[in-house]
């Protein structure tokens, strides 16, 4: 494991200590979850970013995403993000669906 330094301002130290207390975890465990969520939640918005934009098939977004085909499509679904499927996506996701 590395380790990371940074500043905070007060207001989010304070913040911070009240996750701690609630959780009843120190402050290294809490931070460390508070960022790979932080990282889940961006590689989540990327991957709907380049789907949105077409600069990536649902399984391609999906795979960015950290998630299972299905579990994409419901994101996709409850967001209410229409499907943006070509036969060309479909072959693309046929063949990465095989190795």
């Amino acid at each position: 494991m590395a380790q990371v330094a940074t500043r905070l301002k007060r207001e989010l130290l304070e913040e911070l200590k009240l996750i701690e207390e609630v959780e009843k975890k120190d402050r290294a465990a809490v931070l460390r979850n508070l960022i790979a969520t932080g990282v889940r939640h961006w590689k989540l918005e990327y991957a709907l970013k380049l789907y949105t934009d077409q600069k990536a098939t649902t399984w391609k977004a999906a795979e960015l995403a950290g998630l299972s085909l299905y579990e994409f499509i419901e994101v996709l679904r409850s967001r209410r993000i229409p499907a943006q499927f070509t036969m060309e996506d479909l072959e693309e996701d046929l063949r990465s669906q095989k190795g």
